[in-house]
């Protein structure tokens, strides 16, 4: 698998290659559809392996089925075996069998990997089974460059429960004993700023924060953070950086949320293409 990106014979470089491996959301806000966007935005060429597909809209997910594991490892070598990548990130993998499937599958992957433990969605539906929790913790986690769960996963994955900024040292040296080389443990869901703790393979740490729009059309955002991460490691940044630039760029995604549906609309992945006279009004960056 090379990491050069090819030349075509007009001279033309292909941008940096990354691979988004998770469920599909018809209402285009999060998974696949959420991933591609980001990677659109920051400049890298996003391509896809589907677990999943969901019924999904503003309100909530109505289903999902999962593709058999044949399916995932065909795309994924199709992809890998053919175009390479710079980054991989996962997303919604549904089923212990998919877990294991993937981690399989990443074992010798020489780009970075971004693992976003999704265990449900914006609006509490379950998107991992119960049996595929301990299989994430013990195959996937361990060849992870950094892993991104929120306060419910790293609950899910380590036992801790987070009440506030002084439980997030503790719960991201757990994460980081279960294998990742980097644990990002997101504080979106704690009052006040919005805080994310960063602990690195010598556990020095490196936080990052944001102030708190008054926004509830937040769908996506798990799914927006893990792709920008991914996006910036392919673009040659180092963790600590490529996390302050993703962390950057879906503030402002947050900032340019919007209405859509019944219930909780996407963030805006180009909200950098707008303009400060934009319909939806002035927005950060």
């Amino acid at each position: 698998m090379s990491n050069v990106p090819p030349a075509a014979p007009n001279g033309v470089t292909a941008p940096p290659r990354v691979l988004t491996v998770a469920g599909s959301d018809s209402g285009g806000g999060a998974g696949i559809q959420a991933d591609l966007k980001t990677m659109l935005a920051l400049g890298v060429h996003g391509m896809s392996v589907i677990t999943a597909v969901t019924a999904q809209n503003s309100v909530g997910v109505q289903g999902y089925w999962e593709l058999p594991a044949e399916a995932v490892r065909a795309q994924y070598r199709s992809v890998v075996d053919d175009i390479g990548v710079q980054a991989v990130k996962t997303g919604m993998l549904a089923s212990a069998e998919l877990v294991q499937t993937v981690a399989e599958l990443f074992a010798d992957v020489a780009a970075p990997v971004v693992v976003d433990p999704v265990g449900v969605s914006k609006h509490g539906d379950a998107l991992l089974a119960g049996s595929a929790v301990s299989v994430l913790r013990d195959r996937l986690l361990p060849v992870a460059t950094v892993a991104t769960p929120n306060l419910h996963e790293v609950t899910q994955l380590t036992g801790i429960t987070v009440t506030g900024e002084g439980g997030m040292p503790d719960a991201a040296r757990a994460l980081r004993d279960l294998g990742p080389d980097w644990a990002l443990i997101k504080g979106g869901h704690l009052h006040g700023d919005a805080a994310d703790l960063l602990l690195g393979p010598d556990g020095e740490q490196h936080w990052f924060r944001a102030p708190r729009y008054d926004n509830r059309h937040t769908h996506g955002t798990g799914c927006t953070l893990a792709s920008a991460i991914a996006s910036h490691l392919a673009l040659g940044l180092a963790v600590p950086d490529a996390v302050a630039a993703a962390k950057a760029y879906v503030t402002g995604a947050i900032a340019g949320g919007f209405a859509l549906g019944a219930g909780i609309g996407p963030v805006d992945h180009g909200w950098r293409l707008r303009g400060p006279d934009a319909a939806r009004g002035p927005l950060p960056g």
